[in-house]
Formats: C-alpha cells, sequence, structure tokens
C-alpha cells in the first residue's frame, strides 16, 4: 500500500523521464503496477509481431509506434493486412515511420500497397529476401513517396522497370540497398543516378552492372558509402569516373582498387577475394590517412611488406580484417601493433602463422582490442591466451579450431577478460570442465557459447554454464559425453536461451527434452538432428516452445513419421523454417506439407 500511494504521487511526464532511462528492461517495468504499464504503452516506438493473432489486440495497445517489425511473422498476408487495416480507424498508422517485412514471402503487391498508403509519414521500408517480389511490388512501394530508406536485397524479381518507378516517385531517397536484385541493369542505375540526388548509401553488389553504372552513380554529390562486391563487369575504367565524382565518399566496398590516389577521404575500404600486391597497399596507406576501416578478406597476394607498408601512419585505423591472409607472421602483427594504438577489432582467421610472439605484441600495445578472430590460428597456444589476457576491453573472441589451447589459456582469459560476451571454441579438443568452470565466475556477461565438439566436456561442465545467466546462444553439436543431467541444468537456470544447438548429441534422452520444453521458453532455434528423442516428448517439445521459429530434425531414429506430423501440427501456427530427412519427403502427408506451406513455413530437406 506505501509503495502504491509513493507511486501515486508520480506524473506521467516524470514517469516517462524516468522510463527513457531505463536502459532495456522495460517488461519489468511495465509490471509494477496499472500507472507504470499504461506510461510503457503511451511511450512504447517499436514493436516485432511474432503471432499474427494477437496483432490487433497490440495495436490497440501501443498506440504511438513509429516502427513495426513483421520479420518474425511467417503469416502475415494480404488478408491479414486488410483485417488490420479495416478494423476501428487504424489510427496506429498515422505515425508509422518504418516498416521491416523482410521475409515476408505471403504479402503480395494488393497488401503491400494498402499497408504503404495507409502510412503517411513512412521513411523507411525493408523487404529484404522477399524474393518473390517483382515490380508489382516495387510499383506499391513507390506510393510511398517520402521514403528515404529502403532495403530491397534479393528481391529476384525487380528489373528496370520497378525501379524506375520508385526512383521517380520516391526522390527523397537517401539509403537503398539492391543487392542480389539481379535484373537490374545499368539503365536502371542510370535513373536512379538522375532522380535520386540525395541518395548517401547504395548497394549494388552482385548486380550485372558495368563501368557505366559508376558513370552514372559518380553523378552523386552527397553519396557517403557505396558498396558493389561481386560486380564483375566493372573496371578500373569505372573507378576513375568515382575518383572525379562523388566528393563525399567516405566508405568504398569493391573488388577493385586501383586507381585510389584521388579518394583521399575514403575511411572505410572493403575488399573481397582479389589479387593485391605490396605496391597497392602501399598507394592505401600512403594516400588514405582518414582510413579507420580496411577489409582484404581472403585477399591473395598479402603479404608483411605489403601490411608493414599499410599501416605506418594508420594511427586512426580500428578495424582490420585479414582473413585468410596465410602469409601473414608475427612479423607483421607486431607493426600493427605498434602502429594502430586505436585498433578495435583485427580479424586474423586461418592465419596459421601468428604465434604467440604476435600475441604478445598486442596484449601489450593494442589495449583498447574488443574483438579479436583467429580461427584455425594453429600457432596460437596457451601462453598466446596469458598475452591477449591483457587485452581487458575484450568482448568477442573467435578461437575455434585453434587445438593447442587447454584450460590453463581459458583460465587467462576468464580472469582477466570480464567483460567478454561472445567467445567461440569450436574444436578447441582440450578445453574441458575446468575450463568453463573458470568462465562461469570470471565471464558471467557472455551471451553467445560456441563449444561444438569439445568432447571433454561433461556435464559438470554444463552445471558451469547454468551460471551464465546472461546466455542465449549455445553450441553443444557432437558432445558424447553430456547427458540430460547436463542440459537439465543449463535449462533451469540459463532462461534467456534462445538459440540451442545440439546436433548428435546422443546421450540426451527424453527427460533432457522435457526440460527445455518446460524450461526454456524464450528458444526461437533449436537444433536436435541425430538424438534420441520419442514421439510424445517431441510433440510435447515442439508445442511448448511457443517462441519457436526454426527447428532442424533431422535423423531422430526414435520418432515415427506420424510423430512428426503430430509435432508439426503442434507448432506450425508460428514456425518459419524446419529442416527434414530428405527421405521422409514422400512419407508425410500431402496435406501436413500443404497446412505448413500455407502457414508461411519453409521446408529443407537434409
Amino acid at each position: 500500500m506505501l509503495s502504491e500511494s509513493l507511486f501515486s504521487l508520480l506524473t506521467e511526464d516524470l514517469l516517462i523521464r524516468i522510463l527513457q532511462k531505463l536502459d532495456s528492461d522495460r517488461k519489468s517495468w511495465r509490471l509494477v503496477c496499472k500507472d507504470f504499464n499504461r506510461v510503457e504503452s503511451l511511450t512504447r516506438k517499436n514493436i516485432r509481431i511474432l503471432r499474427v493473432e494477437f496483432l490487433i489486440g497490440l495495436l490497440q495497445k501501443y498506440c504511438n509506434i513509429e516502427m513495426l517489425d513483421f520479420s518474425m511473422c511467417p503469416r502475415i498476408d494480404d488478408g491479414a493486412v486488410s483485417i488490420l487495416l479495416s478494423h476501428g480507424s487504424a489510427s496506429w498508422t498515422r505515425g508509422v515511420r518504418k516498416l521491416v517485412l523482410s521475409r515476408t514471402t505471403g504479402l503480395g503487391y494488393f497488401g503491400l500497397e494498402k499497408l504503404v498508403r495507409a502510412c503517411p509519414l513512412l521513411e523507411a521500408v525493408d523487404v529484404s529476401h522477399c524474393w518473390t517480389y517483382g515490380d508489382r511490388e516495387a510499383d506499391a512501394l513507390s506510393c510511398a513517396v517520402g521514403l528515404r530508406e529502403l532495403n530491397m536485397d534479393k528481391c529476384l524479381g525487380v528489373s528496370d522497370i520497378g525501379l524506375a518507378k520508385i526512383a521517380i516517385r520516391c526522390s527523397k531517397l537517401e539509403r537503398l540497398s539492391l543487392k542480389w536484385c539481379l535484373e537490374v541493369s545499368d539503365m536502371g542505375i542510370d535513373l536512379l543516378s538522375k532522380k535520386c540526388l540525395d541518395l548517401k548509401f547504395l548497394d549494388v553488389s552482385y548486380l550485372k552492372i558495368t563501368s557505366e553504372s559508376l558513370r552514372s552513380i559518380a553523378s552523386l554529390l552527397k553519396l557517403e558509402v557505396f558498396i558493389m562486391v561481386g560486380c564483375y563487369l566493372v573496371d578500373d575504367v569505372g573507378l576513375r569516373f568515382l575518383e572525379k565524382g562523388c566528393p563525399l565518399l567516405k566508405e568504398l566496398s569493391a573488388p577493385l582498387i586501383n586507381g585510389l590516389k584521388n579518394l583521399k577521404q575514403l575511411s572505410i575500404i572493403r575488399i573481397e577475394g582479389v589479387r593485391v600486391s605490396d605496391f597497392i597497399l602501399e598507394i592505401i596507406g600512403t594516400n588514405c590517412k582518414s582510413l579507420v576501416e580496411l577489409g582484404l578478406s581472403k585477399c591473395i597476394g598479402v603479404t608483411n611488406i605489403g601490411i608493414m607498408q599499410l599501416v605506418f601512419g594508420s594511427v586512426n585505423l580500428k578495424t582490420l580484417d585479414l582473413t585468410c591472409c596465410r602469409f601473414i607472421t608475427d612479423a607483421a602483427i607486431s607493426t600493427i601493433a605498434n602502429s594502430c594504438p586505436n585498433l578495435t577489432c583485427l580479424k586474423l582467421e586461418s592465419c596459421d602463422m601468428v604465434t604467440e610472439i604476435g600475441l604478445y605484441q598486442l596484449g601489450s600495445s593494442c589495449l583498447l582490442l574488443e574483438e579479436l578472430d583467429l580461427t584455425d590460428c594453429s600457432g596460437i597456444n596457451d601462453i598466446a591466451l596469458k598475452y591477449l589476457s591483457r587485452c581487458s576491453e575484450l568482448v568477442r573472441l573467435k578461437l575455434g579450431l585453434c587445438t593447442n589451447i587447454s584450460d590453463i589459456g581459458l583460465v587467462h582469459i576468464a580472469c582477466n577478460c570480464q567483460k567478454l560476451t561472445e567467445l567461440d571454441l569450436y574444436r578447441c579438443v582440450r578445453i574441458g570442465d575446468d575450463g568453463l568452470a573458470a568462465l562461469s565466475t570470471g565471464c558471467n556477461k557472455l551471451t553467445m557459447l560456441n563449444l561444438s565438439y569439445c568432447n571433454r566436456i561433461t556435464d559438470t561442465g554444463l552445471k558451469c554454464i547454468g551460471y551464465l545467466v546472461e546466455l542465449s546462444d549455445l553450441e553443444l553439436r557432437g558432445l558424447s559425453n553430456i547427458t540430460s543431467i547436463g542440459i537439465k541444468a543449463v535449462a533451469v537456470s540459463c532462461k534467456r536461451l534462445a538459440d540451442l544447438d545440439l546436433k548428435q548429441c546422443e546421450k540426451i534422452d527424453d527427460s533432457g527434452f522435457w526440460a527445455l520444453a518446460y524450461y526454456s521458453q524464450n528458444l526461437r532455434q533449436i537444433n536436435m538432428s541425430y538424438c534420441n528423442v520419442s514421439d510424445r516428448v517431441l510433440c510435447l517439445l515442439m508445442g511448448n516452445l511457443k517462441r519457436l521459429q526454426d527447428a532442424k530434425l533431422v535423423h531422430l531414429d526414435n520418432v515415427t513419421v506420424q510423430g512428426l506430423e503430430l509435432a508439426l501440427r503442434s507448432c506450425c501456427g508460428r514456425i518459419k523454417k524446419v529442416k527434414l530427412q530428405s527421405s521422409l519427403r514422400f512419407s508425410l502427408s500431402s496435406e501436413i506439407l500443404e497446412t505448413i506451406h500455407a502457414r508461411g513455413c519453409k521446408i529443407r530437406w537434409d
């Protein structure tokens, strides 16, 4: 009674100001009392829909929505949109500024146009991975004349005609992504460049365009970020057009970098899988003094000399990607450490000539390092991890396939890198329960942990994982020594678990999956292929996990066809993806397959 009387003294304006100070836990806030719940409803701006049947009630409750996300709702279609817009006055649409419709393949041009027209303030739309979308859907999108941001990645049917309608009607566009829109050609890009003069971000990756498109794009005086990965018909001539135009260009992601001498304002360069020389890297280092991020992933010809010439004087460099640059050694790493004290992200996957000597320099000089990828670096050992542990700001660390590290090295990381949120130990076969015990006390902020094929881990180690209460993503694939006892410990304690991989964990039986069904209510993805689960418990699991979106159910030897059908029926109203054994394609009834498809679920056959 006392607390309620105190809360009643707080005005609505004051409650709103308090709520704005909260980081993320709005759910706990609204459970305090009715006044808190009302204020939370009034101030909520973003909402993600998981089930279409709750949509009308949610929009009635949250009337000031600015961003509406349907990407997790596979059942949204033209009919659902019509019902939604015809219900009451549909006043919720008046303030909507952003629609996320990624992967909503059930929504066609009719529903899309009605939804777009109902939102007069609409500024941003994401229809990425709506692979059935074509020019009619593009025409529907063009009704949003105030559009400033549009993502059409993998809208495979959109051609120059559809792009022209958007360019003519949506002349205020500032950000546009056309990645994998394979029907768009030079003609469409030319018209876009003439009509949408405010473009600041443009992604044309994997389009069949030529250097003529770059001639057109060079006229975009406000362009800051340009991405054209996989545009193999573009040559050096096209890049020279960019040199003469685009005075504000700061980020270029492209397969070619000859001719960068006049792009001195570039702060981000990403290059993928091309042959480079020491001379080219020297040009970048000499001319691009504002460089903050450089990606050389899978580039051929990257050497110690080239990297040394590149980073000398690059004091502003914060992100460096040297993935699969296999000739890099400790000499280059030492130069990077000494030249780039502000480095926060370094990717060295498959650089197997890097050893503890290079890590010593990183641990001594790069104390701001937050992300490090050492996947498949066979030269990394426990001593290297000891040196690395000086980087106490580390948040993401990948050590997959580093077979020479053990619990000893992991203890060093756990003791000093207490800000870690993501740790990948894939196939680190010498990691065991002692290492997990150290992590459970030292790195209790972990949200992602990959322990796949670390076969020394037992139920004792899983009980330690139970202390990682922030954990949301856990991969335990191929752990032959864990049982249902360990899985129950994880399920009971890790309430935020959303993604779980148990493939080939053959000692986990019904009791383990029963625990997941009752305690892991936030699970959205699960891989239980090759596991020993029965018809009854599979049906219970699939029915109880109300937020489940993706399930991999391959080679469940103890599950019958009838049991699998019952399990699929229990979740087909909400699940988006399911992976099944290909031999079941003709065993499952056509009725269940049609039902699953009609509900918006995609079946992948293994």
